[in-house]
């Protein structure tokens, strides 16, 4: 829906007054009173003009005060003067001031104008003069006579001009004054709270959803609604009407035959009936479908008469109908040539694949029934319309194609396929993947090649959604191999086929811990997507990129998320379940960093826009990211059910997942928190021994014995994973957890200097990212509190963890006023969103493209500003300061 559709008045009442089965406008009453000099209403009929008119005169008590002229039909220049000085003197100003005017042959305009001016150069009370239906004057002198009175008339007499399209009055100098207010059909629009008021005025009920579908069809056209109320008022099933109302609807098609199809020239009737099959028109397609020439032209002034004919671009050369005009068009067409609908189509069909517009291709296409030509444009563009994030137009375009084509055209049944893993229909999707193998040998040489690259594009995406690796790999390298995309490149498949292969390799790679190569592939991808113009491909790498940078950190995986969202969102893609991704690497990263208000909003929008059965992976981290934020909020079943449900997914991926001995180790400690001792014995006693010398199954374990009161045996456990001999790669939060536990058991113990420098290693590693969760997930007040009191640098991040704990928010209690000494440059604010990170300087200056001598010059400007010592110390005070997270919240 065009946004003015829905802006209606900006100014009306959320619940609008409804007076005698009128609507209430009053954002529009005041733009009327308040007319310098004239105001114009100009809409297509049926817009409520006279309505809008008559209410406002009632409203605002003017009926003494305003002299109204109906304009009638084909209405000459002596009966127009003779209808205004007889209005002019109904009034009670008007009666002692004008001169009454009789109709005579030798009557002249000029004269009465300047007679009226005469009589009127006295009036000092305002009144309007509302001239209704002016486009019914069909005398150019007699509207060059209005244009002078306008301009001369006395600052008393205002005009109000009703009509259906732009008049020659020269109203443009009075716009450039500022005397001109001019309400037009958008503003005229019912907004959808007006519209349900005036069902409701009418005793009629009918569902938001129900009401949402009527009002689209007519597109806020006052008319439109009151006939359809009208017809609602006593019908059986008004939901049913609402959902098949259309402009083939019999008051609404008698409307509009009367009022404006049957008013148009011959040429005119013919550019409207053959055009309609047409969703947007311009004039070049108009005279194709007509034989005749001139029908811009004809677009144009149908627009300029308020014939329902709307302009889509600033040079005027593309139209639409609106849509209820557009129903009737087609029924007229239906029944006066529909033997020629065929040929129509067919001949849009071609104009629309000459021209570059495959998805209009492809439906004409289709609706004459050449299978070959739609087949043949799908199958060159559905990967590119479904990487422009256009995958809802693809999926209609397929339904529509018989069952028997699809089966016999291996191209066509690859892009199937695909269409139906898009949906997660991965039964269908197999059933199609097969069809096009064996229909691939019959597809002509010439177009071998590209078919391959289609079959070999979806295997790689069913691949990626088993979690098949090595498949993934096969079929991506394929794709990669120059002969493969030799073969595409006239078809401009290369770039797209190329980027997608780079990218379904490094999200499999982060899977793995391949991370160098998953690093790499994804940068490759998303490049060359950008290179291309491939911004949803973009959005995809970025988004799994976010979740490759958590595993380094996730302060920097929460950045790349927000870029994934925010490309997203320029594009109007907000609500695609790629983006429910990136949403998903921000709530892992708020989880992390203790801002669980910030982590519960991003996990919602990502459980609301994530498909499971589309992304197996991505259903399974989303899962895991649940249970992290639900156990630190102590709610440990529900913890529990999404941990089991994100293991379950897991399990289903053919190659193992990298995530999935954390899983279980998170199932383990939760059950051991929940008091499910024995089971946890149980699941550590099934393990094999390499399984159970894992790291994260032994935090696990320590977690156990701690719960069973034997740290001795939880500091044994540990030892390994502490010294290094047991590493835990890529898991800083599992490295913290470790020396965490490992202080609780110390402190357990009674070893007071050993717990103390076990927590110190905890936070000095916890603190570069401001990593609170372990101490959320393993909460230990007493021992921070002690060690704050005992001194430490981590003071600051100690009050953060703690405030959480207290169920605030991180940096609620700072401790003590922050000040900047004095502000950082933009190069050095660059600088430091890279300090929560494990990147080294050098690393960092890669990421930015700068020297590591200027990143090390920033980074000791920053410290001395910050009032920072060391590198944790500086993104402590950042983060106090609002430098490097949202301003503090207060409970």
């Amino acid at each position: 829906m065009e946004p003015a559709v829905w802006s209606g008045v900006a100014d009306a009442p959320a619940t609008p007054a409804v007076r005698d089965g009128v609507v209430a406008r009053p954002g529009l009453f005041q733009r009327l009173t308040q007319a310098q000099r004239v105001a114009q209403v100009s809409a297509p009929p049926g817009s409520g003009k006279t309505i809008l008119l008559r209410s406002w005169i009632a409203e605002c008590g003017l009926t003494g005060r305003v002299a109204w002229v109906a304009v009638p039909g084909d209405c000459d220049a002596q009966r127009f003067w003779v209808s205004v000085t007889g209005a002019l003197r109904g009034m009670a100003a008007g009666s002692a001031l004008v001169r009454p005017l009789t109709a005579a042959p030798e009557l002249d305009g000029w004269t009465v104008v300047e007679r009226l001016l005469e009589d009127l150069a006295s009036l000092e009370e305002h009144v309007w003069l509302v001239l209704d239906d002016l486009h019914e004057l069909c005398s150019a002198e007699a509207l060059r006579q209005l244009e002078l009175l306008i301009m001369r008339a006395p600052p008393a007499l205002r005009f109000v001009l009703i009509t259906r399209h732009d008049l020659r009055l020269g109203l443009h100098r009075l716009r450039l004054a500022g005397e001109l207010s001019e309400i037009r059909t958008a503003d005229l629009r019912f907004s959808p709270p007006e519209a349900r008021a005036l069902l409701d005025a009418t005793g009629v009920s009918l569902s938001d959803a129900a009401l949402g579908v009527l009002y689209d069809r007519t597109e806020g056209w006052a008319a439109g609604l009151r006939l359809a109320v009208l017809s609602l008022a006593g019908h059986p099933d008004p939901e049913r009407f609402a959902a098949e109302f259309g402009g083939s609807e019999r008051t609404v098609a008698e409307y509009l035959l009367a009022e404006v199809l049957d008013r148009q020239s011959e040429q005119a009737r013919r550019v409207l009936l053959r055009t309609s099959i047409l969703e947007r028109v311009n004039g070049e397609l108009a005279d194709l479908l007509t034989g005749d020439s001139g029908g811009e032209r004809v677009l144009q002034q149908l627009e300029e008469a308020g014939a329902f004919v709307v302009s889509l671009d600033a040079r005027r050369s593309w139209f639409r109908y609106h849509q209820l005009f557009a129903d009737l068009l087609q029924l007229e067409l239906r029944g006066s040539s529909a033997a020629e609908l065929p040929a129509l189509h067919n001949a849009a069909a071609g104009w629309y694949a000459e021209h570059g517009y495959p998805v209009e291709a492809v439906r004409h296409a289709q609706a004459a029934r050449n299978w070959g030509l739609a087949a043949r444009q799908l199958s060159d563009r559905w990967i590119g319309l479904g990487l422009a994030g256009l995958g809802g137009a693809v999926h209609e375009l397929f339904a529509r194609f018989p069952p028997a084509v699809i089966a016999a055209d291996a191209e066509l049944a690859a892009g199937a396929a695909g269409d139906q893993l898009s949906r997660g229909s991965l039964g269908e999707a197999d059933r199609y993947l097969a069809l096009s193998a064996r229909a691939l040998e019959s597809v002509p040489a010439g177009r071998r090649g590209h078919a391959r690259a289609l079959l070999a594009g979806v295997r790689m995406r069913r691949a990626r959604q088993r979690g098949d690796l090595a498949a993934v790999a096969e079929e991506a390298q394929r794709l990669l191999a120059p002969a493969m995309t030799a073969g595409a490149d006239q078809l401009e498949l290369s770039g797209d086929l190329r980027a997608l292969a780079l990218i379904n390799l490094g999200i499999v790679e982060v899977w793995t811990s391949h991370l160098d190569e998953a690093d790499r592939h994804l940068a490759e991808g998303i490049a060359l997507a950008h290179e291309i113009g491939r911004p949803f491909v973009e959005v995809t790498g970025l988004a799994h990129w976010a979740q490759l940078m958590s595993w380094r950190s996730f302060p920097l995986g929460a950045e790349r998320g927000l870029q994934a969202i925010e490309l997203a969102n320029q594009h109007g893609w907000a609500d695609e379940p790629i983006v429910g991704v990136a949403y998903l690497a921000l709530g892992v990263a708020m989880v992390t960093q203790g801002r669980l208000e910030e982590a519960e909003r991003a996990l919602g929008r990502a459980e609301r826009t994530v498909r499971t059965e589309v992304e197996l992976a991505a259903g399974m981290r989303l899962h895991y990211g649940r249970g992290m934020l639900e156990f630190v909020c102590g709610r440990h079943d529900t913890a529990l059910r999404a941990f089991q449900a994100a293991e379950r997914l897991c399990e289903s991926l053919v190659t193992p997942h990298t995530l999935a001995p954390r899983l279980r180790s998170h199932i383990l400690q939760t059950l051991a928190r929940c008091g499910e001792t024995q089971r946890v014995e149980q699941a550590l006693a099934d393990m094999d021994t390499p399984a159970r010398d894992r790291g994260e199954i032994r935090i696990a374990e320590a977690s156990l014995r701690l719960a069973q009161h034997d740290p001795k045996a939880a500091t044994v456990v540990l030892a390994p994973v502490i010294d290094g001999s047991v590493p835990l790669q890529n898991a800083h939060l599992w490295d913290v957890q470790a020396s965490l536990l490992q202080a609780i058991a110390c402190d357990a113990l009674g070893d007071a200097g050993a717990a103390r420098r076990a927590l110190e290693r905890a936070l000095d590693l916890a603190a570069p990212e401001t990593l609170l969760f372990p101490f959320l997930y393993d909460p230990a007040p007493a021992l921070l509190d002690r060690h704050r009191q005992h001194g430490t640098a981590h003071a600051g991040l100690i009050a953060d963890i703690l405030s959480v704990l207290a169920g605030q928010e991180p940096g609620s209690q700072p401790s003590g006023p922050p000040h900047l000494r004095e502000p950082l440059s933009s190069a050095e604010a660059r600088v430091l969103r890279y300090l929560p990170t494990k990147l080294s300087a050098p690393e960092i200056a890669d990421e930015m493209y700068l020297s590591v001598n200027t990143v090390k010059t920033h980074m000791r400007h920053q410290y001395h500003k910050l009032g920072a010592h060391r590198r944790h110390e500086a993104v402590e005070q950042a983060r106090v300061l609002g430098l490097l997270a949202p301003p503090p919240r207060r409970p």
